[in-house]
């Protein structure tokens, strides 16, 4: 595996995105981008990342603008281009891969946060994806009625509501030493601007609007992975939805996974092992039928 590290200039309004990338020793087999989540940074897949490159896949991934190496000035500000811009990003930087190499296909894999907005990317650029896998994700309107209704802390302290309260983390994963390793980051769990969470919930009537996502290809694959007990998931039933959803649009392979008692961040599990081996065997299958 070969690592290296640079930027890529959002066309949005030039944002100078980090950049993170992991060669393959072997012949690749198709790109992987990587989508991280709110508060944490694209270089906590290192591990994710070594697993595809020894499956035989070219990983690449930025920082969102506000996150990790491409934090500009507060953390977690998204500037005034907002959610939306990061969106745009994400679009941006997976149609720089497609050009970059296109004798590949390209295969995305997003987590929380970044699944919000591949969400969105979908419902324009769906076309660019051979495959997609969405991790930590949810039904945004629906978790956004459900914390409304709900008592206690607002924001992502709510989500440790169900959880012993060790760190204020452990909704993240049952790996003690991977919460432990998060809460250690100087690059995660830093306190959000009041306005970041609030417009991760701003494309959400779009995400649920069966003509919108009518105009996603049919034939893309897509899978949902999740943690049974993973705050966001709503007890598996938010996931179900979101893919239920995609049925009815008319994708026609839609595979949902919900994992037993595990928490958000799956690839930092207990389980890990088998989830990574999972999604790689999914990704593969995809990848073979090109």
């Amino acid at each position: 595996m070969t690592f290296s590290t640079s930027t890529f200039a959002s066309p949005v309004d030039g944002t100078a995105l980090a950049t993170y990338s992991w060669d393959a020793a072997t012949e690749p087999r198709a790109v992987v981008q990587i989508a991280h989540g709110l508060a944490e940074h694209a270089g906590r897949y290192d591990r994710l990342a070594a697993e595809l490159n020894a499956a035989g896949y070219l990983v690449r991934a930025t920082d969102h603008r506000g996150h990790g190496r491409s934090i500009a000035d507060v953390p977690g500000d998204f500037g005034a281009v907002g959610f939306d811009g990061l969106i745009a990003d994400l679009a941006a930087y997976g149609a720089h891969l497609r050009a970059e190499r296109p004798d590949l296909p390209l295969f995305l894999i997003a987590h929380s946060m970044g699944s919000f907005a591949t969400q969105a990317v979908l419902l324009e650029h769906s076309k660019q994806y051979a495959a997609v896998v969405l991790s930590g994700s949810t039904a945004l309107d629906a978790l956004a009625a459900a914390m409304a209704q709900a008592d206690g802390p607002a924001g992502l302290e709510a989500f440790n509501a169900g959880f012993e309260h060790r760190t204020g983390y452990e909704w993240l994963s049952r790996d003690e030493a991977e919460v432990d390793l998060y809460v250690a980051d100087p690059l995660c769990g830093f306190d959000l601007p009041e306005d970041t969470v609030p417009s991760l919930f701003g494309p959400a009537a779009r995400l649920a609007d069966p003509e919108e996502l009518a105009g996603i290809r049919s034939d893309l694959p897509l899978l949902i992975t999740s943690g049974s007990a993973d705050p966001l998931a709503g007890g598996g039933d938010l996931v179900w939805l979101l893919g239920q959803r995609y049925e009815k649009a008319g994708l026609t392979d839609v595979t949902v996974t919900l994992y037993d008692d595990a928490r958000h961040e799956i690839f930092n599990e207990t389980n890990r092992d088998e989830v990574t081996r999972d999604v790689i065997g999914w990704v593969r299958d995809r990848a073979t039928d090109l």
